[in-house]
């Protein structure tokens, strides 16, 4: 059996963190890759090591001495070194990037680098093989990841060996550092696992699997203790994730389980990830997730269904000025489109002139400052009435629905309120769910 596992930067925060972390390791011997981030806060007033170092990049961009910084971020991995008693000599490691940098490093090398001391940290600690992931990740001219190129330099690196590997980057072709986007150690560790058929992908992190609800919106949620891929994919798109969303795909296609567990109470299950489940969920919904700041477009026209083309045309518009759709419920004579208001507001004339000029409607209506919300569950499929749940819910709570969309199957349900009564709706849902269980 072969796990790989993934550690996020609040559990390598500091040499407390990473003791944490040789304990996890070491108590299953199936824990044979180890993916690490770079340091995360250790306070709430902290910084996160990244952050610091595009702080850096940002000095250098605008010659401005980073003098302070650098020494602040070398300051943090001297003390795990010498708390845990490493023999690397990490001071020499930052000498070297230190010239590097006064010969000029691009911003992406810079960022990188935090998790390659941490990864040259964990691996002294463990006594495993250090990987540099520029060795094994892969990028095409494009970004985008090259799957085979990739998973093929890994196995012939690793070699069954137990081995410690930096997340967050890669390799371009012309041998450029690239790294992912915020939260992309997670895609490094779905990318190992999925290189090396791993059994299970485990990501720790500071939560105790995947919440019910967003925590900071209801106090001390219910976790899940299991979650198929579609329903984790609806409720990460709304915001409700503990995992970097493009990490589900590569493990996914291989079948692979991912738990997510907490390394500060190793001994709790935490959230399985998986294609599919028979088990039955705890409750009705598996989870509610949602995100403020949208517009709805809401689009009028006389006899609309008869028209053949007219939606096509009427999304042309919103093609033709860069406007991605987020949903698009409908009538007989009536459509409305919800799209991100921060995009919409530049454009929001170029839009409605378009519509006019393509589609010559009777009305065209704007909404702002709305919210949508997922409500998700397999367990919705197979129980009447959950809808009706729903609205009693928040009618009880005098919360106005906008909108409500339901796909044909039947995992999901959106609910579109006015972004003052966002919060209030997601408690009034969890309440009727979870609390009472109606």
């Amino acid at each position: 059996m072969l796990k790989v596992v993934k550690f996020g930067g609040t559990s390598l925060a500091d040499a407390v963190q990473f003791a944490k972390v040789k304990s996890i390791v070491e108590s299953d011997d199936t824990r044979k890759v180890v993916v690490v981030s770079a340091p995360g806060k250790r306070t709430p007033d902290d910084y996160k090591v990244t952050d610091l170092l595009y702080l850096c990049a940002a000095h250098l961009k605008y010659k401005v001495s980073s003098k302070d910084i650098f020494e602040m971020i070398r300051s943090r991995y001297k003390d795990i070194a010498i708390e845990l008693k490493l023999s690397i000599d990490i001071d020499k490691e930052f000498d070297i990037l230190w010239n590097q940098m006064q010969q000029g490093i691009t911003e992406n090398e810079l960022a990188s680098r935090g998790e390659y001391f941490s990864a040259r940290l964990m691996a002294d600690y463990l006594g495993y093989t250090f990987i540099d992931s520029i060795n094994w990740v892969k990028f095409n001219f494009d970004g985008t990841i090259n799957y085979e190129t990739s998973y093929n330099a890994l196995l012939q690196i690793t070699e069954g060996n137990k081995v410690v590997i930096p997340g967050f980057y890669g390799v371009m072709p012309d041998g450029r550092v690239h790294t992912f986007t915020r939260g992309g150690s997670d895609v490094t560790g779905a990318l190992a696992a999925a290189a090396l058929k791993a059994d299970v992908y485990e990501n720790w992190t500071d939560v105790s699997g995947f919440l019910v609800a967003d925590p900071r919106i209801i106090k001390n949620p219910e976790a899940i203790e299991a979650i198929t891929y579609k329903e984790l994919r609806e409720l990460s798109y709304m915001g409700a994730s503990v995992l970097h969303e493009d990490a589900i795909f590569p493990v996914r296609k291989e079948g692979i389980p991912i738990n997510i567990r907490n390394t500060n109470d190793p001994e709790a299950d935490g959230t399985l990830i998986v294609e599919s489940t028979c088990q039955k969920p705890e409750y009705t919904i598996t989870g509610i997730a949602g995100k403020k700041g949208f517009v709805a477009v809401g689009i009028d026209k006389d006899m609309m269904n008869a028209e053949v083309g007219f939606c096509r045309k009427a999304l042309q518009a919103f093609e033709e000025n860069g406007i991605s759709i987020e949903h698009m419920p409908s009538g007989i004579d009536t459509m409305t489109v919800f799209v991100h208001q921060a995009e919409f507001e530049g454009k929001e004339q170029q839009v409605i002139s378009s519509i006019r000029r393509l589609t010559h409607p009777d009305v065209i209506e704007l909404e702002a400052d709305l919210a949508l919300i997922a409500v998700v569950g397999r367990g919705m499929k197979s129980t009447r009435g959950t809808a009706g749940r729903i609205f009693s819910a928040l009618a009880h709570a005098n919360i106005n629905v906008k909108m409500i969309d339901q796909g044909s199957s039947e995992l999901n349900i959106i609910i579109g309120v006015s972004n003052d009564d966002f919060e209030e709706a997601i408690k009034a849902i969890y309440d009727i769910f979870v609390e009472t269980r109606l």
